[in-house]
């Protein structure tokens, strides 16, 4: 079985099979979800110090921020473009 790895931007990658959720950052419980992951040692920033575009939630309850639109992570997942 191949894992299929995802770019979420600036080189970052993760395994799609481990993806439950993909979010905008933009609401306060989406702040107050990071700030929580933040606290657990659960958040993973893949902004590259960029302006976070998309949560990625994970299996292993890992929250990852991305720099790339919520829309374009999307189409990436489900193989519709590597761009």
């Amino acid at each position: 079985m191949i894992k299929q790895l995802v770019n979420i931007g600036y080189g970052n990658m993760v395994m799609s099979s481990k993806v439950v959720a993909v979010l905008s950052p933009e609401s306060a419980p989406m702040r107050r979800l990071k700030d929580e992951a933040r606290e657990r040692k659960r958040l993973l920033d893949a902004t590259q110090g960029r302006k976070t575009r998309a949560i990625i939630i994970t299996d292993s309850d890992h929250v990852i921020l991305s720099a790339v639109q919520v829309e374009t992570l999307m189409q990436r997942f489900s193989g519709q473009g590597d761009a």
